[in-house]
């Protein structure tokens, strides 16, 4: 085991971005960070208040954080160059970054999706399969979480028997503000940026070399009419049937009156283990005259903080000590392919087949 930290810059320092800055900082002992990039001035302010006081150098553009943070040369105050970058930019430009990152020699963590598009996330497959000793992952937060671990761990057991069917839901509280109307012309969908976390885990729990056989989808905009113009939702329910006896339901929506709530259902031959059906954000209960009352957690961090700082720490030790990541990066890409299909089903309002190898059919019997 290596004694040294390891030297990390945060690209993107937007909600998500102050989270990895904040938890790679102060809640992962093994990482330093020594370097952030954004491009938003209002974020550099944050950063400058933050980050700078702790060392951190601070960047506006990402090619020159890379170059002058992995320069071979370093003085002492550097103390050697930048090992690890954590891309949480705009998705738009994951891709593209995470590639540079890995060109340079480094280790990344990537939040999902790779891109919204598949022939690109391909591209960062491609880059990290020439560069196999560093490590990239794309960082799908709930294989960190408590709850689901000890549910694959009961399922791989053998607790519930063969899992059959699977349910599971990312479900936003209603932000007023039209935020989800503007992040709809980069999002790829509700499939794409909410249900993803839930297609990950159905592949988590029936196994990476689960195949679709059909993929169908619906929506509604009850909410947020606005959506309509970029072939989205603000609630949509997709059904993928899996080769080998295997179905997976999935709900995605954006307007949860009292908070954020996910949840998962994996219904095997033997039994059901079930994860944050009654969600909880604390373990105080009110009692009224209407009657009992619990807070749930408003945001999706609200539920998941922990799940990211184990994230980082799991993230930063496979780094350090050349160990095994909780994924393969071609997950992502499955995961991005059937999260694309239910997109597109529901903008088209067909079902889409594949055959027994994954390839899609035409008119459910030629492939394309």
């Amino acid at each position: 085991m290596t004694s040294h930290r390891l030297r990390i810059a945060i690209a993107g320092l937007g909600r998500m971005g102050k989270r990895h800055a904040l938890n790679y900082l102060q809640k992962t002992p093994r990482a330093h960070v020594v370097a952030a990039f954004t491009p938003d001035p209002v974020e550099i302010a944050w950063a400058k208040e933050n980050l700078a006081p702790f060392g951190v150098r601070l960047y506006t553009d990402y090619d020159e954080m890379l170059a002058a943070e992995t320069a071979s040369l370093m003085d002492e105050k550097t103390a050697g160059g930048l090992e690890a970058v954590v891309v949480a930019t705009a998705t738009t430009v994951h891709a593209e970054e995470a590639i540079k990152a890995i060109e340079h020699g480094l280790h990344v963590m990537c939040e999902k999706p790779l891109s919204t598009s598949l022939e690109i996330s391909k591209t960062v497959v491609d880059a990290a399969d020439a560069h196999p000793k560093q490590k990239v992952l794309c960082g799908f937060s709930r294989r960190f979480d408590a709850s689901y671990l000890d549910a694959k761990a009961r399922v791989d057991s053998g607790a519930i028997g063969r899992p059959a069917v699977f349910r599971s839901q990312t479900c936003d509280k209603l932000d007023p503000s039209g935020f989800f109307v503007a992040y709809a012309e980069f999002s790829g969908g509700i499939f794409v940026d909410c249900n993803i976390h839930d297609i990950d885990l159905a592949l988590w729990f029936f196994g990476q070399d689960a195949v679709p056989k059909s993929v169908y989808a619906i929506g509604i905009t009850a909410v947020e009419p606005g959506l309509a113009r970029f072939g989205d939702v603000d609630n949509g329910v997709g059904v993928v049937e899996f080769w080998g006896d295997k179905i997976a339901y999935f709900f995605g929506s954006r307007m949860m009156a009292s908070g954020q709530h996910d949840m998962t259902e994996i219904i095997g031959t033997e039994g059901k283990i079930s994860v944050n059906q009654n969600p909880v954000g604390h373990l105080v209960d009110v009692w009224e005259s209407s009657g009992i009352r619990r807070e749930i957690p408003q945001d999706y961090y609200g539920r998941f903080e922990l799940a990211f700082v184990a994230e980082a720490n799991e993230f930063t030790e496979a780094c350090l000590d050349d160990k095994p990541l909780k994924s393969r990066l071609q997950g992502a890409v499955q995961a991005l392919a059937i999260s694309v299909a239910l997109q597109e089903s529901l903008r088209s309002g067909k079902k889409i087949y594949y055959d027994e190898t994954g390839r899609r059919l035409v008119d459910d019997t030629k492939p394309v």
